[in-house]
């Protein structure tokens, strides 16, 4: 089980998280609720959300959902999920914690939610180790995040931005490959739809993946 004692200041971005928190709540009425609606449909049992963020995904939840387990580092977004866990059909409890070092026990979970997190974990290898720790054999990974582009001009750009981005975005990488990342962690990656997605007409377009994989 990952450290509860471990320290979270490293992840404390409190000016963009609030930030955050006001314009995710504005997508959320755009096509960004459908994309979390298409996310968690026909989850069951026990679930892990890693960084939970703001808890926008949380009323999505269905009710077949045991217990939802929403860990966030950064403490201003835990208090923003805190408050929106009261609107889920499903039992939602919010811990501090990162994805590195999971607060859950080895096997210990259905399925696991990747939402938009990936981009700014400081490691992704540990952080797709961890979910495999503690999904149970067969068990599910549902994930919608935003990639680098496939066209080399994109691609090089996002490069070149990706050290001022992230002094302003929570530490947020425009320029990781994750779909390759997801299937070298180990996971069968069964489904992956991949999109360009704007969330708000102020903000870039960027490639998004929507989908499922399976721990073997």
């Amino acid at each position: 089980m990952g450290d509860l004692s471990q320290d979270l200041s490293r992840f404390q971005h409190p000016r963009f998280a609030r930030a955050y928190a006001r314009l995710s709540a504005e997508a959320e009425s755009r096509a960004t609720g459908e994309l979390r609606g298409r996310l968690l449909a026909g989850l069951s049992g026990r679930v892990v959300e890693v960084g939970a963020g703001n808890g926008l995904n949380f009323a999505h939840y269905p009710a077949e959902v045991r217990e939802v387990v929403a860990v966030e580092p950064d403490d201003v977004l835990r208090e923003f999920a805190e408050r929106a866990s009261g609107a889920a059909k499903a039992p939602v409890r919010v811990v501090a914690g990162h994805a590195g070092a999971l607060p859950v026990a080895d096997g210990d979970c259905d399925a696991v939610v990747l939402s938009l997190v990936l981009c700014s974990v400081p490691d992704q290898r540990a952080a797709l180790a961890e979910v495999r720790r503690v999904l149970r054999p067969g068990g599910e990974v549902r994930f919608f995040e935003h990639v680098r582009s496939s066209r080399p001009a994109v691609s090089l750009l996002q490069h070149a931005v990706t050290p001022l981005w992230r002094r302003f975005t929570g530490d947020c990488h425009p320029n990781r490959d994750t779909a390759r990342a997801l299937r070298d962690s180990g996971l069968v990656v069964e489904e992956c739809e991949r999109f360009p997605f704007k969330p708000l007409p102020s903000s870039p377009t960027l490639t998004h993946i929507l989908g499922r994989a399976r721990n073997p």
